[in-house]
């Protein structure tokens, strides 16, 4: 009786842990991959942050909470791989994209005009584009990401709004026709 009642509770466990993965890992990838321009690392980071999940074995008082931890977790994950004499040393290889021919104009130019709002997203100090993912993409507060990055709320906003004016520098001088 007492092993049905572990394998359930193993299941359990599995199926929680597979609901973390499916809800968090598309943030968790974007920020890593904004962090570190490379999707192997991003991946990398991705992966073990849900290790330090499931070896932490924390509860935590809300989902906000949680997505707090494991956007830090992320943060911090990120910093060591920056820190590693490998990364230092390595060249990141350029990558290519293939652009399918038969997708309408109208489809192409907005994609090369995302594409390139999130290469200046790229360009931008980390701390900025940290801040700038947090609120656009992520959807999170000042309050929110201050919490989840540990800074303080001021820092947040201060940080956007250099983030956003940067942004707004950088892409008039693309789209200058003068």
């Amino acid at each position: 009786m007492e092993t049905g009642m572990t394998q359930n509770k193993e299941q359990h466990n599995r199926l929680q842990l597979q609901e973390k993965i499916n809800t968090y890992t598309d943030m968790l990838y974007k920020i890593a991959y904004l962090r570190m321009n490379s999707p192997e690392d991003a991946e990398d980071i991705v992966q073990e942050v849900f290790c330090q999940y499931l070896r932490s074995g924390k509860s935590f008082e809300s989902e906000e909470h949680e997505k707090a931890w494991l956007i830090r977790v992320a943060l911090n994950a990120c910093r060591k791989v920056w820190r590693s004499a490998w990364y230092r040393h390595s060249v990141p290889m350029p990558e290519t994209e293939a652009v399918s021919e038969s997708r309408p104009e109208s489809e192409l130019l907005a994609l090369e005009q995302s594409g390139e709002v999130l290469e200046a997203v790229l360009e931008l100090p980390v701390k900025y584009r940290e801040v700038i993912h947090l609120f656009y993409y992520e959807d999170m507060s000042v309050r929110e990401i201050g919490f989840a990055t540990g800074r303080q709320e001021s820092t947040v906003t201060s940080q956007l709004t250099r983030g956003r004016e940067l942004l707004k520098r950088k892409l008039k001088e693309d789209y200058s026709f003068e």
